[in-house]
């Protein structure tokens, strides 16, 4: 087996489904990080690695999904319960401003009160006030979901009005696993896998830039990881919609399924199955936000891109810690040996191109 995905990935064939339960299960360490660094060269300079500085806004922590992975939701009247006013919005983007970022991402949870004209007028307030030197992801795939399912509304239309409104990006975010088995297991009330591709299919044919996402560590087989990369490879075959794939662990604290997180090792054997199977995706990005300074090595291990996020409650409640000192994360990876550019997601245009030369970081 060896030898053919060698032989496979030199000459740039796919591998198959089997063969990617070979590389998490028997291949060596070091031939991951020789074969995912072949596929990464199809695509960037190797000692190239892209970065943003970004921050989550969890704009209201109100949900009724009832994963039982999530440290992060309140049940309406909760106590302390919350949704952000557009001030306090205006706030922490201009707190990103400051410490040299264009990027916000916005995720929540399934909020009853929240409907599509929320979203809509948000996103619009936003547009009008920073018209030229931010983007962001507007909401996860599986939050527009749950607020196209509120409206009886197509997600076809629901991605195109929020578009209208001035939204360019809805992240792949929410998918976790994407098996039917693991969404009964974990989050039954939330959505099936079928169903989720086909809203990020609509959503790139309203003309949405989208991105995927995968979350390990919990008590998926690997059969399940590799069905999950299947259906994103499927996708982006069927689409070329996808700008990047973002993968991180599970964190474990303070919620109802509890366990154990994943070894620094399994992330990155799992990071160099990813960006060897994923042939057709150009970004592949690893998690500074769930690794710290062990995401930096995912840099040998097929991914070109990071983000410093300054903020993300959502898996900061669950355990993860942020590094707010950006010199200090940056430095980490230049001790891996990359160069360093910072992407600047406020000059990418409609489709993810980007308009202008990035900088360079000292």
């Amino acid at each position: 087996m060896r030898s053919l995905i060698s032989k496979k990935i030199t000459s740039g064939e796919r591998i198959t489904d089997d063969e990617a339960l070979w590389l998490y299960q028997k291949a060596d360490l070091a031939d991951l990080q020789d074969w995912a660094t072949q596929v990464k060269m199809r695509f960037h300079n190797p000692k190239v690695a892209t970065y943003l500085i970004m921050r989550i806004i969890n704009y209201t922590n109100i949900c009724v999904a009832l994963c039982d992975y999530c440290s992060f939701y309140r049940l309406p009247k909760a106590p302390d319960g919350y949704v952000l006013t557009k001030q306090d919005v205006f706030d922490k983007i201009d707190e990103i401003h400051e410490l040299g970022g264009d990027f916000v991402g916005f995720n929540g949870g399934h909020n009853p009160k929240l409907n599509v004209d929320w979203y809509c007028d948000l996103f619009a307030s936003i547009r009008k006030k920073y018209p030229d030197h931010l983007e962001f992801y507007a909401m996860t795939v599986a939050e527009m979901m749950y607020i196209s399912k509120r409206a009886k509304m197509s997600y076809f239309d629901v991605a195109t009005k929020l578009k209208e409104a001035g939204a360019t990006w809805i992240t792949g975010g929410g998918s976790e696993i994407l098996t039917n088995e693991f969404r009964k297991r974990h989050s039954p009330l939330k959505y099936t896998a079928d169903d989720y591709m086909q809203a990020q299919s609509e959503i790139i044919r309203a003309g949405v830039n989208t991105t995927a996402t995968m979350v390990v560590g919990f008590d998926e087989t690997l059969e399940e990881r590799v069905e999950h990369l299947r259906r994103t490879r499927d996708l982006q075959d069927d689409t070329s919609g996808l700008f990047s794939f973002l993968t991180w662990t599970y964190k474990p604290i303070d919620n109802d399924f509890a366990g154990d997180e994943i070894s620094h090792e399994d992330y990155l054997r799992h990071l160099a199955v990813c960006r060897i199977y994923l042939d057709n995706v150009k970004h592949i990005r690893t998690s500074v936000l769930t690794q710290n300074e062990n995401a930096f090595k995912g840099l040998h291990y097929g991914a070109n891109d990071f983000d410093i996020p300054l903020e993300d409650e959502v898996t900061q409640k669950a355990g993860a810690v942020v590094n707010k000192d950006i010199e200090q994360v940056l430095q980490q990876a230049r001790d891996e040996g990359f160069e360093l550019e910072f992407r600047a997601m406020s000059r990418l245009g409609p489709l993810g191109i980007a308009n202008c030369k990035v900088q360079i970081a000292n």
